[in-house]
Parts: C-alpha cells; sequence; structure tokens
C-alpha cells in the first residue's frame, strides 16, 4: 500500500447571484455542482476553469468549499 495524501474534500459550485455584492443564489435549483475534489489544487483548477467561462457574466460566481473543515475542524490549517 502506497503513502497517499490525505484526502482533504473540497466542493465547487456556482451560479447566478441576487446580488454581486453577495453569496445569494438567485434559484437555488439552478446552482451548478460542478465536483468533488479530493484536494485544494484540483477543486481550484476546475474553480479556475468554471470562473474564465463565465467571466462575461457578471451574476454568476463560483466557489470552492472546504468541506474537509466542517467534516474535520482539526483539518482547518491545511
Amino acid at each position: 500500500m502506497t503513502d497517499q495524501p490525505k484526502q482533504l474534500l473540497h466542493l465547487v459550485l456556482g451560479g447566478d447571484l441576487k446580488d454581486t455584492q453577495s453569496v445569494e443564489f438567485a434559484d437555488l435549483s439552478k446552482v451548478d455542482i460542478v465536483g468533488l475534489y479530493p484536494n485544494y489544487a484540483e477543486a481550484y483548477a476546475a474553480w479556475r476553469a468554471k470562473a474564465a467561462a463565465t467571466v462575461d457574466d457578471a451574476q454568476k460566481r463560483y466557489f470552492v468549499v472546504h468541506l474537509h473543515r466542517l467534516l474535520d475542524p482539526s483539518t482547518d490549517k491545511h
């Protein structure tokens, strides 16, 4: 068995916001769940691709959620 880095789950999601100054989605049924990733680097790459593809849409934003921090607060320093 090989030593693999600890899995630190990240979720990438996005969609149209009610207001560009908030993080409240206009319609939760239309939130784009991009995916779950085992580390920040992979999540960041997915976020960057989605953000770049929607750069001309001011109401649309994508986020990286650090799920590992919710599941295990001891990983917050990572």
